[in-house]
Order: C-alpha cells, then sequence, then structure tokens
C-alpha cells in the first residue's frame, strides 16, 4: 500500500494513526477486530494481537507486525510514535468516546489532529487492482440476481427472494453481502430502504430489489426494479422518468465536477417531470472497503470528483401508498466521463 501521498497531502502531519475496523483493512488487507494501524515516512506498523498474528505475518506486506494486547495497544502506539519522532498526529475519529478518552491520555505527548478527511479522500480514490475487485464483487451480484430472478413468480415472499438472492451470492463467489439484501414488493417499493417481510408477490406489482456482493473485502451496489406484469400507466412513466435520469447523469458525469452538481444532473430531470419532492436522497455515493464511503454524491457535498472514484448513480422516484422506482449502477470517474461496472440490463418487465 503506497503512503506517500497521505504525507504529501498533509506535510504537517508526521504519522497516522488507524484504529477503526475499515481503515485497518484498508491498510493491512486483512480483516480484525482489534488493533492498529500506524504510518509514517520512517516505518509502517500493524499492532494486533495473538489472534492474527499467523495470518498477519504472512498476508500484511510492507508492515512491521507487532503483537498486543488490548491493556496495552496505546502504549504501544505511543512507543512507535516515539520512535520515529513524530509530533503532529493524524488520528482516525471513529472511535468511541471511552476509547478516545484513552487513546488522548495515551497519547497526551503529541499534538492530535483528526484526520478523517484525509484518510477518506486517501480510500476513494481507487487503485486500479480495487477497481478491478469491485468490479468482480459486482459480477457476482449481477450472476446472482440473474438466477433469482428467473424463479420468480406470483406467490414468492419477500423474504423468499431475499434468500435466494443471498445464497446465489455466496454460490457465485462472494464472501458475505455488502449489506442487507433490500427486497419490496408492491407499495413497499416506496420505502428506500424496506426491511423485507413475509409480503407475497402479486401480478402487476414493483419488485425492487437493492443488493451487493462483497469480494476480497470489497463491495458492490446495484439496485434494479422490475414489474411481473403490467403495473399501470403512472408507475410505468415514473420508471421511465428514472430510467432517463440516471442516464442523462451517466453521460455528463466527469471528474472535475463537484458532487452536488453532479446530484443536480439527475434531480433536475426528475424535478422538471414533476417529481422532485418525491427523489428524497442523495443522488449516489463512494464504494469501496464499506458499503457508503466518501465521496457522498448529493445536494450538499462540494467535494470535487477525482479520477478513479467509484461511486453510485441510483435516482429513485417514490409515491408512499402505490410504490416506487430506483435504478442503481456503478461508476468509475474519469477525466472525460466514466466507465460502467454495472452491466446488468434495466428490463422492466418480467
Amino acid at each position: 500500500m503506497n503512503t506517500a501521498d497521505l504525507f504529501e497531502n498533509n506535510p504537517k502531519i508526521d504519522a497516522f494513526v488507524v484504529t477503526d475496523e475499515a481503515n485497518r483493512y484498508y491498510f493491512t488487507q486483512i480483516e480484525t477486530s482489534f488493533g492498529a494501524v500506524i504510518l509514517s515516512p520512517q516505518r509502517n506498523v500493524f499492532i494486533t494481537d495473538f489472534r492474527y498474528e499467523t495470518e498477519a505475518r504472512e498476508k500484511v506486506k510492507d508492515f512491521e507486525i507487532i503483537i498486543s494486547t488490548y491493556s496495552e495497544l496505546y502504549a504501544k502506539i505511543a512507543e512507535v510514535l516515539t520512535s520515529v519522532e513524530a509530533k503532529n498526529v493524524g488520528y482516525g475519529e471513529k472511535m468511541y468516546i471511552d476509547e478516545f478518552s484513552a487513546f488522548k491520555s495515551a497519547l497526551s505527548g503529541f499534538k492530535l489532529k483528526p484526520a478523517e478527511e484525509a484518510l477518506s479522500l486517501k480510500r476513494a480514490v481507487k487503485t486500479e487492482q480495487e477497481i478491478a475487485t469491485i468490479k468482480t464483487a459486482q459480477q457476482i451480484a449481477e450472476t446472482a440476481l440473474k438466477r433469482a430472478i428467473s424463479r420468480v413468480k406470483a406467490g414468492i415472499t419477500e423474504r423468499e427472494l431475499m434468500a435466494e438472492i443471498n445464497y446465489e451470492m455466496i454460490i457465485a463467489g462472494a464472501e458475505k453481502y455488502s449489506f442487507e439484501t433490500i427486497v419490496a414488493f408492491g407499495a413497499n417499493t416506496a420505502q428506500p430502504h424496506h426491511h423485507p417481510s413475509d409480503k407475497k408477490l402479486e401480478k402487476n406489482e414493483l419488485i425492487l430489489v437493492d443488493m451487493g456482493a462483497k469480494y476480497n473485502g470489497y463491495c458492490s451496489d446495484m439496485t434494479r426494479t422490475f414489474c411481473l406484469g403490467n403495473p399501470g400507466q403512472k408507475l410505468t412513466d415514473v420508471y421511465g422518468i428514472v430510467k432517463e435520469a440516471q442516464e442523462y447523469a451517466i453521460k455528463h458525469i466527469k471528474a472535475g465536477m463537484t458532487c452536488n452538481d453532479a446530484d443536480a444532473l439527475a434531480r433536475e430531470y426528475i424535478t422538471s417531470h414533476g417529481y422532485g419532492s418525491n427523489f428524497g436522497h442523495s443522488f449516489g455515493h463512494g464504494v469501496g472497503v464499506e458499503i457508503h464511503e466518501a465521496p457522498r454524491v448529493g445536494a450538499n457535498s462540494a467535494m470535487v470528483l477525482q479520477p478513479n472514484m467509484v461511486i453510485t448513480a441510483e435516482p429513485g422516484i417514490y409515491l408512499a401508498g402505490l410504490g416506487g422506482v430506483r435504478i442503481e449502477d456503478m461508476l468509475v470517474v474519469k477525466e472525460n466521463g466514466v466507465v460502467n461496472l454495472t452491466s446488468y440490463d434495466k428490463k422492466f418487465n418480467i
């Protein structure tokens, strides 16, 4: 893992200390429930406990491995920081209050600087290897959805379809799901984060599936909306508007654009068709080690999109009591446009 850019972009920080699980995974590429990563121009150190010692020594490259207990962790961190003569220490801010209190006390001899933004930006810009891994995760998810959706018929429950999708993802090679798979039928599709229930699918109802596979530590994310039959003219029209809004945005997004401008591409299209108040969430978000990470592609985010950021494009329209439509692809931002990592078709009727 190349960390030189962290220090180039943050010249007033002598070392970084990372303790949260997602950031630890990002730098070490192994999943652990305990430990810390210390980054400095002189030494990169991974502190963990005996449970992960063998795996760490075998798999964690370019890091010195130190084994610790929970009670010794912050003292070990202080020892490493002292050895590299760090004065200004950037730290990841994802800590419980009691943990931060102990952390701050143990590192009282150093000037602590919040650095979550710097770490988030580092993770937001993906390497080619990360992009390839995310693409594989997406291909696994698409394979699973194709298999599961081919067996859909009236009478299946939301929970049963969710189980089919999850099973197929694991069979296709996922190590786990990126998040709790969302399956919604009929009027339930108007709830963006609906929890699958025992609701049975009826003829002419909408089916919304939001799903992702995790592969080698990286997530995918995809949403498709289908209909078993004909949902009526209004929902058919809404589907067309969401699809066109997404296509318009995808065509115009590129590096150098702010996140709020990217969000506006789809939002203004949907608003112009009378449904602005029915699109209540952001256009998209970054995807990587976590399913939601920087950048946030929303109306209140002025972050500038950079080449090799991986973002979702997921506009939606939700009509309470009737139904909702969301379509989501994953994009790699490039200088002159985007590369779409999602190849699953957008056929509405099944």
